[in-house]
């Protein structure tokens, strides 16, 4: 049997340990499905269905249209909502989020075509390329923050202490933003590497706090392209993985001048780019 409660999933397995079995309750991390409703004026129309760990829909909704350039800020929009149509089954209306637009039309939506369905394990697949950030017109990153070594390699232990779901479940990723200090600002988990970093920056929209200069980007698996994509159109100019970078993220940091950082784990790490951040001690 299984039974959610919020982001968590009981259930009951059996556990074997040295040839010995036994019966236990468990939690696991819930992935559902999230449909993303566009409104403007009398248009509606669905432009991404992602499986996502629910809990903090509205931020992931808002992170994922500013990613994709539907929404530059949280003045861009009309309101967020639940959708609590009559002939939508109950169960199904916390998986469905209107998000209206102050437009009378729909704008063009041809870039989203390729996004009608993501996964929560591989994000957008199809849209590794460096042409699609340009075409943003995303400026590249202006200078600063220094970052000091240590502040770096204290930031996985701060995010690791602040993931409650994962010390439920042990199976979500998340992301961290931090101030060029080391102070933790937000930290969003999910199933999705790349949902937990839209719901970080669908946060910072909704707190108007965009774009985030001075921040620092840890997230707690790999650096693909698509993460460095979705931080660099927010502005963030630090990203930090506790894993290896892709050669397309490598790219992207490079060209847009953000600081990445690979393999942080313990006292030790590897830049691949932008390394006159660092606060590096020549002594």
């Amino acid at each position: 049997m299984i039974a959610r409660v919020g982001s968590k999933v009981r259930t009951r397995i059996t556990v074997v340990e040295q040839g010995r079995r036994k019966t236990r309750d468990d939690q696991l991390a819930a992935e559902e499905p999230l449909e993303i409703r566009l409104q403007a004026g009398a248009e509606t129309e669905t432009v991404a269905v992602t499986m996502r760990t629910p809990g903090h829909d509205f931020e992931l909704a808002a992170g994922f249209l500013h990613n994709e350039g539907i929404i530059s800020d949280a003045a861009s929009l009309s309101g967020i909502s639940y959708c609590v149509d009559a002939d939508i089954d109950a169960e199904q209306r916390y998986n469905i989020v209107n998000v209206g637009l102050r437009m009378q039309q729909l704008p063009p939506l041809a870039t989203l075509e390729r996004h009608f369905y993501t996964t929560s394990a591989c994000g957008v697949c199809g849209k590794a390329s460096l042409d699609a950030i340009e075409m943003r017109e995303c400026p590249v990153l202006p200078p600063g923050p220094l970052v000091a070594p240590s502040v770096l390699t204290g930031l996985p232990e701060a995010l690791r202490a602040a993931q409650g779901l994962f010390d439920a479940t042990g199976g979500l990723h998340a992301a961290g933003l931090f101030d060029a200090t080391g102070s933790l600002q937000c930290l969003r988990e999910d199933v999705g590497r790349h949902n937990a970093v839209d719901k970080l920056i669908g946060w910072a929209l909704m707190q108007r706090m965009l774009p985030l200069h001075g921040t620092i980007l840890l997230v707690s698996g790999r650096a693909s392209f698509e993460i460095l994509q979705k931080s660099t159109v927010a502005g963030v100019p630090v990203v930090a993985a506790v894993s290896a970078p892709s050669h397309l993220a490598v790219e992207v940091a490079r060209r847009f001048g953000v600081t990445l950082v690979g393999f942080l784990r313990g006292e030790r790490f590897n830049v691949y780019a932008g390394g006159e951040r660092i606060a590096w001690d020549e002594a």
